[in-house]
Order: structure tokens, then sequence, then C-alpha cells
């Protein structure tokens, strides 16, 4: 019993390229799967992006970021209804 407790000890690393944490919720859910759930565009998808990921990586830069596309996103739409 003591080996199989000991491997559970030992370091695992963060897959930063495939699930990097600051792309992950605390409940497991991903940042591209919402995007893909929900069919956004690149837009709309880096608007998510940034905005879930603001506190665990560039925090206002990221929030920054958000907003950007955010304003792309409406200019277009306004674009579209003119």
């Amino acid at each position: 019993m003591q080996q199989h407790a000991s491997a559970f000890n030992c370091n695992i690393k963060e897959d930063v390229v495939n699930h990097p944490s600051h792309y992950k919720g605390k409940n497991g859910i991903e940042v591209i799967d919402i995007i893909e759930g929900f069919d956004l565009t690149y837009c709309e998808g880096n608007i998510i992006k940034y905005i879930l990921r603001h506190k665990k990586k560039n925090g206002l830069e990221d929030l920054k970021k958000a907003q950007w596309y955010l304003n792309k996103k409406i200019k277009q739409m306004e674009a579209n209804h003119e």
C-alpha cells in the first residue's frame, strides 16, 4: 500500500499547450468548449476568452482586449444594420 500512495505524490505538470490553467474554470470547463458550444465568431470568442482568463493571466490588459473586440463587434453590427 505504501508504494501506491507514493505514486500519487509525483509532480504533475500543467499541459500549457493543450490545456493551460488560465483557460480552465474551477469546474474543468475550458474556454474553447464555451466558444465552440455557442458557435461564436472570432470577435465574440475573443471577448469571452479575455474576460474569462483575466483573473488568472493579464488582469486589466485582458479586460481592455475584451473591450477592444466588443467595440469592434458593435461597429460590425451597426454597419450591417445601416
